[in-house]
């Protein structure tokens, strides 16, 4: 007579699909591994994201950003985008903060510590709270709930209030929630850290 024992599932573990399957009945949600890696990609491809903001802000790579607007040039990484926004009932105040250059260490020091977190796996849950932060005062800037702006003429908002900010927010709470730096990260290794372990919203 053989005895099967269950495998124990626990918030930092995935198993392979069919366990998984077998498994979560009982158990409830389960991460398998071919999930997890889909979470990595996807962690991957979100830091690239910011760190791309990132560099661009600073070199002036010539997309979003000119060479001669680069921060090492001078430029000010918020001044384009805020004194833009001419929708909303923050207009005002958004306008009132672009060029700031405490605004611009802030934002530029967001964009870099964000993208470099969710790149090496590392503190997802400061960056998700960090980066949910800063997407949603770019929603408030953006303000798509208006149907026109301040001159009277369409935004040409797409969702009044689901689009890519909230979006990416609500991507790196799933990414913080489900371990996602564990895989193809240093997840693990960061969370066997002293003060990390004694400081769990640190993971």
């Amino acid at each position: 007579m053989s005895v099967t024992q269950e495998p124990r599932v626990d918030a930092t573990m995935q198993v392979a699909p069919k366990q998984a399957a077998e498994t979560a009945s009982e158990h409830g949600s389960v991460m398998t591994t071919t999930a997890s890696k889909i979470a990595a990609v996807l962690r991957i491809a979100m830091g690239l994201v910011f760190l791309w903001a990132f560099l661009d802000k600073l070199f002036g790579l010539g997309y979003a950003t000119a060479s001669e607007s680069a921060w090492l040039n001078g430029g000010s990484p918020t001044e384009g985008y805020l004194s833009g926004v001419d929708v909303g009932p923050f207009a005002a105040t958004m306008n009132s903060l672009a060029g700031a250059a405490w605004a611009d260490w802030l934002f530029m020091a967001g964009l870099l510590g964000i993208g470099a977190a969710l790149l090496l796996g590392v503190g997802l849950r400061v960056s998700a709270a960090a980066g949910t932060v800063m997407l949603m005062l770019m929603w408030l800037a953006a303000w798509p709930l208006a149907r026109f702006t301040e001159a009277g003429e369409l935004t040409r908002s797409t969702n009044p209030i689901i689009e890519d900010h909230l979006i990416y927010a609500l991507v790196l709470i799933l990414l913080a929630a489900v371990y996602a730096g564990n895989t193809w990260g240093l997840g693990r290794r960061w969370a066997g850290v002293g003060f990390v372990r004694h400081n769990h919203w640190l993971r």
